[in-house]
């Protein structure tokens, strides 16, 4: 069963990323360390694979 958008976005603030707002269904996640991703879809609504997937290389990528 595919994860929530809350729960990806959950990963990323855990992670250290900050919401920087966004326009409509969509966040923009900055890290310190300078990594851009944006999220797009209702809290609710069931993730993408692709969603997952960029979430997961982009927390990789700041813990490196």
């Amino acid at each position: 069963m595919a994860r929530k958008i809350r729960q990806l976005i959950q990963d990323l603030e855990k992670a250290g990323f900050i919401n920087r707002g966004g326009k409509g269904s969509h966040r923009n996640f900055i890290h310190p360390k300078g990594i851009a991703i944006t999220v797009s879809g209702k809290l609710g609504d069931d993730a993408k694979y692709y969603q997952e997937k960029e979430v997961e290389i982009k927390i990789m990528r700041s813990i490196k």
